[in-house]
């Protein structure tokens, strides 16, 4: 196809790099465009040197080219491209047009602006038809919280599309499976599961690393044909993923960046559609909102006990007590009842079998290992420390905290710590280890020796 000659090539940097060293056919002499999608990802994952290979190969044959870089965050890397691959850059930016900012014309003017810290200067725009808020949720409670919310939007609002994004393909997985089992099907004379949507089943679907790439291509087919449903997904989703109405982002982990913040919530609110985002934080982690603020990224607070009040719209949460007659209100006393009810259905089944409480143990350690991976600046917001292991446990249907993750190491390695050896132990290792030293040192110069003595031979 390259030999007959083609309009548009789509193309991987070291793919493309691959066929301009080995594919004698391939020329660009009428190349007209290059664009860069995705510029900073680019960067991320290592290809600078294959992008500088590109344009080497396309300025050797034809240097009248518009090239375009496309990138929603302006970091230090993508600076430094478009020095080596534009000629007299003008910036386009949604920030500046928003902020009624003048646009930088020159590359000096660029330069300058991102020499400085680029996390701590760089401010984010999002489209005027997206709303964000923030939900402040104690550990113990989070899983009952976002259920809540789930059935809310999803159910009794209807007509809701959502993604939900977690920190690792472990807690997708769990997650995915547990929803399934405890919430899926209005009523008991409702098929629960991936049956077609009525009006009070539930759709959930899962996206992570792991899979299978035909069959991420298959979900992703079904949560676009789908009006309705629910993706539980990792950050594999958070780019270059074009879906249609969906109307909420829920961040049930915290992004490591205010970068990757803008670009999960960009799965909503596109083309002029209008969308809605909700993070999900601990009161450990509430400065992690003015962090946002600082980048021009502002949330408004969406109440816990909101979200929760939606349970009583559900029967099969109520505390069935003789005598008790059926509540309209939104009696405090009776949510905090139904949550609990819900709460210990998400532990029963939990609880039903070894495999499924192992499952939720596994799902947690990776919650505490990508917890554990927190850049550097972000430490003080997001501290293992910081963290009541019980209550965690709760929030994956865990009735205690297991025991053996308690010696789980800082850096989120599954390394054991070992007992420490007695001195005497101690000793014996040392000596051993002498001896061994001492029996290599002569192998290595008895051989040294025999080696000489040949060269003499010779």
């Amino acid at each position: 196809r390259l030999r007959k000659g083609i309009n548009i090539l789509i193309s991987t940097p070291g793919r493309l790099v691959d066929h301009i060293r080995s594919t004698e056919c391939i020329h660009f002499r009428r190349t007209q465009w290059l664009i860069i999608d995705e510029a900073d990802r680019i960067l991320d994952l290592g290809f600078e040197k294959d992008v500088a290979v590109i344009l080497n190969a396309l300025n050797a044959e034809r240097e009248t080219r518009q090239n375009v870089l496309l990138s929603a965050t302006l970091t230090e890397g993508v600076t430094r491209l478009a020095d080596i691959s534009l000629n007299d850059p003008v910036s386009i930016s949604i920030a500046d047009e928003i902020q009624k900012v003048p646009e930088p014309a020159s590359r000096t003017d660029r330069a300058a602006s991102s020499s400085s810290n680029c996390m701590e200067q760089e401010n984010f725009a999002v489209p005027e038809t997206l709303q964000q808020y923030v939900m402040m949720v104690p550990s113990k409670l989070r899983l009952v919280t976002l259920a809540a919310f789930i059935l809310q939007k999803c159910k009794f609002e209807k007509r809701h599309k959502m993604i939900i994004f977690f920190s690792s393909c472990e807690q997708v997985e769990f997650y995915h499976e547990l929803f399934v089992k405890v919430l899926s099907g209005g009523s008991e004379s409702e098929q629960p599961g991936r049956s077609p949507l009525s009006s009070a089943s539930l759709q959930f679907l899962r996206l992570h690393g792991d899979m299978e790439q035909e069959e991420r291509t298959q979900v992703f087919q079904e949560f676009l044909k789908s009006k309705t449903g629910i993706l539980l997904c990792t950050d594999v989703a958070a780019r270059g993923l074009d879906l249609p109405q969906v109307t909420w982002i829920v961040q049930y982990n915290a992004p490591a960046s205010p970068a990757e913040y803008i670009h999960r919530i960009g799965r909503t609110a596109r083309i002029g559609c209008r969308g809605s985002s909700l993070l999900v934080l601990a009161p450990s982690e509430a400065e992690y909102v003015s962090l946002l603020a600082s980048h021009k990224i502002n949330v408004s607070e969406l109440k816990m006990e909101k979200v929760l009040a939606s349970l009583m719209k559900d029967d099969r949460f109520k505390l069935h007590r003789a005598g008790s007659k059926k509540s309209c209100g939104k009696n405090p006393q009776e949510v905090r009842e139904r949550a609990t009810v819900l709460q210990t259905k998400f532990e029963n089944h939990v609880h039903s079998s070894e495999g499924t409480v192992q499952w939720a143990k596994k799902a947690l350690q990776s919650f505490l290992c990508a917890y554990t991976t927190y850049p550097k600046d972000l430490k003080h917001i997001f501290h293992i420390k910081s963290l009541h292991l019980g209550h965690i446990a709760k929030s994956f249907g865990l009735r205690d905290a297991p025991q053996n993750l308690t010696a789980l190491p800082a850096a989120g390695s599954k390394r054991k710590t070992k007992p420490k050896p007695k001195r005497s132990e101690l000793l014996k290792k040392t000596q051993g280890k002498r001896r061994l030293a001492e029996l290599l040192c002569s192998e290595y110069s008895s051989g040294m020796d025999t080696a000489g003595a040949k060269v003499k031979k010779k």
